[in-house]
């Protein structure tokens, strides 16, 4: 891994346009961030809830590197089969480059489209996907379930109150993390609250025995570890590239927040959490 500390970096200061339809942690390093971020563990606990199980069909929808789409083949398996999907061509470059085995595929695809030419499956597993999607979420879901089969069982898995639990922080960083997941929900069409709405969407699309679950998914304290200070490190770089602005009435600017909320961060008394809300329906038949 790269050395993970916090730094300032002059060129992710430029200007920030509306971009509703990207995905907002779009960068170079994207499929590596998304692969060390990934605990096999915990995704095989939260791949267990939801019921995959061996002899399934599964869609993995936004399946980024591939890493997750792995860990579910393993679930699968015998008898099975597990195609992932994203709209990035790189990240599914990476994901055929390292992940693809036997019965498991990946394919470029947007999940604001319908799904066409794939039959239906049995699960669909949507983790960490709804939060970049504001408004686009309730089509998303929509789009999905088309593609389920009737008894299939839809998985939404996503975070609630991302990024904005700290304590003890200073109130001025505070203040403009806030102010930064603002322009996020009103330029990148981020939803910090996405995990509360998980239930009305298969609510109100009619889905049966739905099942709601909550846990912890950043629970921060202590020494930092690496892989914690990586991942907020690139949140905090694709944070200061898009609202630029935001830095202005900050004392010492953009590199002096840098600096302060590494302090933070590397504090181990300071603590960080954020829940994860887990969602599964099955489709009316």
């Amino acid at each position: 891994m790269p050395n993970a500390r916090f730094f300032f970096c002059p060129f992710l200061i430029e200007s920030a346009m509306p971009h509703s339809g990207s995905y907002l942690m779009e960068n170079d390093e994207e499929a590596f961030r998304l692969d060390i971020k990934t605990h096999p563990e915990k995704v095989r606990e939260e791949a267990d809830w939801c019921g995959i199980a061996p002899g399934m069909r599964v869609l993995d929808a936004a399946c980024g590197p591939g890493k997750v789409t792995a860990i579910l083949h393993e679930k699968v398996h015998p008898g099975g089969s597990i195609l992932g999907v994203d709209y990035s061509r790189e990240r599914i470059r990476y994901a055929k480059k390292h992940y693809r085995k036997p019965h498991m595929d990946f394919r470029v695809h947007n999940l604001r489209d319908p799904l066409e030419d794939e039959g239906l499956f049995d699960l669909i597993w949507v983790r960490f996907v709804l939060e970049y999607h504001r408004t686009e979420s309730v089509n998303i879901v929509k789009n999905l379930t088309a593609c389920l089969k009737p008894g299939g069982s839809l998985c939404l898995l996503d975070l609630d109150y991302n990024c904005m639990s700290h304590y003890e922080m200073p109130p001025e960083v505070e203040r403009i993390l806030s102010q930064i997941v603002d322009v996020m929900q009103r330029e990148y069409d981020f939803d910090p609250y996405a995990g509360r709405k998980l239930y009305s969407y298969l609510y109100d699309l009619g889905y049966e025995n739905i099942r709601m679950d909550l846990k912890a998914h950043h629970l921060i304290y202590g020494k930092t570890k690496e892989s914690d200070l990586f991942n907020w490190t690139k949140k905090l770089e694709m944070a200061s590239r898009k609202t630029p602005n935001t830095f202005e009435h900050y004392p010492g600017g953009h590199k002096k927040f840098f600096a302060d909320f590494s302090k933070f961060f590397n504090d181990p008394r300071r603590f960080t959490y954020t829940p994860l809300i887990l969602c599964k329906g099955t489709r009316p038949t």
